[in-house]
């Protein structure tokens, strides 16, 4: 049974950072273009992005904590549990760090309909400074959890 779990444990963390790097670089290229119509596409592209991180987060999440239960760790010890906690604030980062793109997609969404240019609005959405922060944080306990995981001090 742990070669199960911790299998389905990988799929789940190869489809999380997967998603987080589709949705990260569509992001970015949104960002630099000018055109909503551009803007709006290369957003659409960071929902199938947040749909890998879902999916990967609950596989990641369920048999991590599964293969705990089923390894010679527990949860008192510090690596474990400093990875949930990690896990948890990633989490609500990246959802936190999520919202404002998803403002600046259904805005560049209607201004394309519009045949209407870039608005200092949408600008502003992209260039939100507490969602770059949250994201890039998010990633950065992803990465992080990743070490502990490898290293297990």
């Amino acid at each position: 049974m742990y070669n199960v779990a911790f299998f389905f444990h990988i799929i789940g963390a190869v489809l999380l950072i997967s998603g987080i790097v589709v949705a990260g670089v569509a992001f970015e290229t949104a960002r630099r273009r000018p055109s909503p119509a551009e803007i709006a596409l290369l957003l659409s592209l960071t929902r199938a992005g947040v749909v890998l991180v879902a999916v990967g987060s609950i596989l990641a999440g369920g048999f991590g904590l599964w293969l705990v239960h089923l390894g010679s760790w527990g949860y008192g010890t510090g690596w474990v549990d400093a990875s949930i906690a990690l896990y948890i604030v990633a989490l609500a980062l990246g959802g936190f760090g999520g919202q404002r793109p998803k403002q600046a997609r259904l805005l560049a969404a209607r201004l394309a309909q519009d045949a209407v240019p870039a608005t200092p609005e949408l600008r502003a959405l992209l260039d939100d400074r507490a969602s770059l922060a949250a994201n890039y944080t998010s990633l950065a306990l992803m990465v992080a959890i990743i070490a502990l995981m490898c290293f297990k001090p």
